[in-house]
């Protein structure tokens, strides 16, 4: 036998198994930052027109007589 040559552990079955571990591994992170990136885009999605027009009245975007037109535009 030459002094190069050596034998892995499980043979080629071990790296089969890593190969698929490693495309396991991704796949899952991959699912799991798509999952995490639209679980935050619904939830923006779901803010109605008033609640965007209370926090503008609340960080003093606009004044009172202006929340309340627009309040009544909306509703």
């Amino acid at each position: 036998m030459c002094p190069l040559h050596y034998e892995m552990p499980f043979g080629y079955t071990g790296g089969i198994i890593m190969w698929i571990l490693i495309f396991v591994v991704v796949v899952l992170a991959v699912y799991l930052a798509l999952k995490s990136s639209l679980k935050v885009k619904s939830e923006n999605d779901s803010e109605t027109a008033l609640d965007i027009l209370k926090k503008r009245y609340a960080a003093g975007e606009i004044s009172k007589e202006e929340f309340e037109e627009k309040k009544k535009d909306i509703l």
